[in-house]
């Protein structure tokens, strides 16, 4: 049985300062944080302890995200009212906390549970509104999209399970819902490449991560 006394799932926005910095990277962030908050983490045992911490799913370099999520085990049980205002001065400027809420010890790793996420990405893009309704509609009715990663090629649509679109004054703003699961993972620049859009400037902003326990 395990000797952890208390599970946290803290829901947080990234963007800012902090837009470019990588996982492992934002995982030394939350560490200091933590640390400097004077939190009771729990530590692994061995000749290297470390943290008992775990990020849902990597956010790549250059998207920002606004319900990311870490799993955080400490030594003792803490009061969870008002945690959330507690944490953010020892927070650095881009990491911001939306919510901190106990989970079941014994519940499954966070990586495991993540089935989907969910995307706001704005494309700077002049062609003509029909195009986009075009391009959109062959993508979503397509039985096959090929494409590849890293050397490998696999089939995306299957992992596309939502897409619609909005036309801005300026730009075209996609909305997307992604498999996000072990093995079976969408990125969002893969759809702007079989969108045709592959080459055009974006901004990626996760706005969700759907797990098979609740929603981020």
């Amino acid at each position: 049985m395990s000797t952890d006394q208390a599970r946290l799932r803290v829901t947080f926005g990234k963007d800012g300062p902090l837009t470019y910095t990588s996982h492992l990277d934002l995982m030394h962030v939350w560490e200091r944080s933590l640390r400097r908050a004077e939190m009771p983490v729990s530590y692994s045992r061995g000749f290297n302890p470390r943290p008992k911490l775990q990020l849902a799913a990597a956010l790549p370099l250059g998207h920002t995200g606004e319900a990311e999520l870490l799993d955080v085990w400490l030594e003792r049980p803490v009061p969870i009212e008002g945690l959330a205002r507690g944490l953010s001065p020892a927070l650095p400027a881009g990491l911001t906390i939306r919510q901190v809420q106990r989970v079941p010890l014994d519940e499954p790793a966070l990586q495991t549970q993540i089935t989907s996420a969910v995307y706001r990405v704005t494309v700077e893009w002049d062609e003509p509104t029909e195009w986009a309704r075009t391009h959109v509609e062959t993508v979503l009715q397509a039985n096959d999209l090929p494409h590849e990663w890293r050397g490998r090629r696999y089939n995306l649509r299957p992992l596309i399970e939502e897409l619609r679109w909005e036309r801005t004054p300026h730009d075209l703003v996609l909305w997307m819902r992604l498999a996000a699961r072990v093995g079976a993972t969408a990125r969002p620049e893969a759809v702007l490449d079989v969108l045709g859009m592959g080459k055009a400037y974006a901004r990626y902003h996760r706005l969700q991560l759907i797990h098979t326990t609740g929603t981020g």
